[in-house]
């Protein structure tokens, strides 16, 4: 009666398991039809989505081709060897001393993803837990009691079918199944489905088991309540039970902090490709900690810096992997490379561990040119004077300039207008810039020439700024739980291509037609569950104020405060002190970019030649996350040459500076 019990009970289980995978999957199925619907009627789709088609976002973060449930051994089987493959290709980076001492095989790296416990909704297993109530935990005890009985009485079956632990065997056994570290929404709801059903004919199970045998669950509950009477003895039994309870919460506290989709930082991807890497600490004058990251050869007398521009971070510079990442490009061309990392996260690192969220974002975009840059460039400079001293004790006798080395530049969008900012005022203040020439992707500055929907943003933030700075310090995603939501359905988004289109379409509305794989984008471990790159209010006023008086400027506190920081009651016109500039500069636009139009950027340009800097201009057909998150070649050609235009040992020529302003300008502090 037992077994017959237990076949049916099986067959259930199977049949409520396919009716609810079935039921998901059409829903699914019908979010994806409507969504195709919606999108066939949207004008403008053709073009928007012309900019992804055939745009692999990040070729060496691969996903999972199908849910996880509908794998079996042989394309397990399959996908190993894929792995193996790419092992292959993996041992054809040339190997150095650095390389080899950093380098993380990709099998390691997907193992680690295996048995990576993703997210399984921990409040759902609470909220069962909460509903069965004691019932349940009693008849966990009565069976696990009835277990051990029959394990003493010498049964030749130790392991049975449904044993006390069989949910969290079954929890471990799905989780291993897993070959990716992401998993999406759709995903997750397939699996808590499961591990519900489970739970619940589990709990059936061991109901009717106590029915069936009753005498066994008595002497169970007697044995149960006779040693809370009497002391505890350490014996056999005792032990057992201790290792058995135990076990689980080890799990637990692994299943809690591993919640995350995908939290790989720069560094994981760096050393994944077999490149050597380096983390740096920096700390600002006023006590921001910030990250300079490296992919270090340092016998190289040429470096490079990267800087990223707006709700963006190092990830950028190397989310295409060697194919198409600048920073790796830059580092097999010979140079010594730097990532840097601007204020901004939602971590809040800072030297005061204790510093409010609203004094923390307390900061604008001449914070990002005055204090970040120059620390991080000045650390660039220490690190490597000491390091070409240390490797070449006679390289001051062989250079012919005060500096051992020479620095580029690449900065995209509002990296970009940090970087003019800081060498502007780093001339104003008759301070070394330390760069030997600058390569501006898209750059930010003047944004008059904009959509619509930014002008609304400017007159917003103008008229309600007041209010909303007091309410918003700054423009994140809040709270773990809805940033990992949001990388969780940035993975759907990939999965269902019909819903992804329609949120790409509507997000290049929003963005006035630009073409970026946003939803893409969005997946990029950087936003992920424990941090992310957030943007000040100050920023983003700062932003509304160069929209509105159409000049590239520092920001605007007010007359009185203006004349103590600037010594006018106007701010600083960077683009009136362009003559300044003794570096050649090399400005990049997109056609398709309509974040920052071309002719924000000819702006620039025009400015620029106006006052006699060295300056090129060029035009690719980008949109303006192309610049960092696509990988074609001709720009990543087109940077290099421009990078090997600096020569090692050349003399640094010093123009007499020319400025277009009434009169001298001078930035305190």
């Amino acid at each position: 009666m037992q077994r017959f019990v237990d076949d049916v009970l099986a067959v259930t289980k199977e049949s409520v398991k396919t009716f609810t995978y079935e039921s998901l999957n059409i829903i699914v199925r019908l979010i994806n039809g409507v969504s195709a619907l919606v999108l066939a009627l949207l004008p403008g789709k053709a073009n928007i989505l012309e900019g992804i088609q055939g745009w692999e976002l990040r070729p060496t973060f691969r996903g999972p081709r199908f849910p996880r449930w509908m794998e079996n051994q042989e394309y397990l089987s399959g996908e190993e060897g894929e792995e193996e493959e790419d092992s292959d290709e993996y041992e054809e980076y040339p190997k150095t001393t650095l390389s080899r001492s950093s380098r993380v095989p990709r099998a390691a790296f997907a193992d680690y993803g295996r048995h990576q416990t993703d997210w399984i909704l921990i409040p759902l297993q609470f909220l069962t837990q909460f509903l069965m109530g004691l019932p349940f935990r009693l008849f966990q005890l009565v069976y696990s009691g009835v277990s051990k009985t029959r394990s003493i009485s010498g049964c030749q079956h130790p392991s049975q079918p449904h044993s006390p632990n069989g949910v969290q065997s079954l929890k471990d056994q799905i989780i291993h199944r897993a070959t990716d570290r992401r998993r999406g929404v759709i995903e997750d709801l397939h699996l808590a489905m499961e591990i519900f059903i489970e739970v619940v004919f589990d709990v059936i199970h061991k109901s009717i088991h106590v029915l069936f045998s009753p005498s066994e669950a008595l002497g169970t509950l007697f044995r149960l309540f006779s040693s809370h009477e009497r002391p505890i003895l350490v014996d056999n039994d005792v032990v057992e039970d201790a290792s058995v309870s135990s076990a689980p919460a080890e799990r637990n506290t692994s299943f809690r902090s591993s919640l995350n989709t995908d939290a790989r930082t720069c560094q994981d991807v760096i050393t994944e490709l077999g490149y050597p890497y380096e983390a740096i600490r920096v700390i600002t004058a006023d006590g921001y900690v910030l990250l300079l990251e490296r992919i270090p050869r340092r016998h190289a007398r040429k470096a490079v810096y990267l800087q990223h521009g707006i709700f963006d971070s190092s990830m950028g510079w190397v989310s295409n992997g060697v194919v198409g990442s600048p920073a790796f490009a830059a580092y097999d061309q010979g140079f010594d490379v730097f990532l840097g990392n601007i204020r901004g996260l939602v971590s809040r690192e800072h030297v005061n561990k204790n510093i409010s969220s609203r004094e923390y974002w307390k900061y604008s975009i001449n914070e990002y040119g005055t204090k970040d840059i120059p620390a991080l460039i000045e650390k660039i400079h220490q690190v490597k004077t000491a390091e070409l001293r240390l490797s070449k004790p006679d390289i001051e006798e062989e250079s012919n300039d005060d500096q051992l080395y020479k620095l580029c530049a690449i900065c995209h969008s509002l990296g970009g207008a940090s970087m003019l900012m800081y060498v502007v005022t780093r001339r104003l203040k008759s301070k070394p810039h330390r760069l030997s020439r600058l390569v501006l992707l898209s750059p930010a500055g003047f944004h008059h020439d904009s959509s619509l929907l930014f002008s609304a943003v400017e007159h917003v933030l103008f008229y309600l700024g007041p209010i909303l700075s007091r309410i918003f310090p700054a423009f994140y995603v809040p709270t773990r739980f809805f940033r990992m939501l949001v990388n969780k359905l940035a993975r759907d988004l990939q999965h269902l291509p019909a819903v992804g289109g329609l949120v790409q379409t509507l997000v290049a509305y929003v963005a006035g037609g630009d073409s970026s794989n946003w939803v893409g984008v969005l997946g990029l471990p950087h936003y992920n569950m424990n941090d992310m790159p957030g943007v000040s209010f100050g920023v983003a006023l700062h932003l509304a104020q160069m929209k509105r008086t159409r000049r590239f400027r520092m920001f605007d506190y007010g007359n009185a405060y203006n004349m103590k920081i600037y010594g006018s009651p106007e701010p600083l016109d960077l683009g009136e002190h362009y003559g300044l500039i003794d570096i050649p500069v090399d400005l990049v636009a997109g056609q398709r970019d309509t974040v920052i139009r071309s002719s924000m950027v000819k702006r620039h340009y025009k400015l620029m030649k106006d006052a006699g800097v060295d300056v090129s201009y060029n035009e690719f057909e980008y949109a303006h996350l192309d610049f960092t998150f696509s990988h074609r070649e001709e720009l990543l050609s087109y940077v290099m040459s421009s990078l090997l235009l600096v020569k090692p040992n050349s003399k640094k020529h010093q123009r007499t500076p020319r400025s277009r302003g009434k009169g001298q300008a001078s930035v305190r502090g």
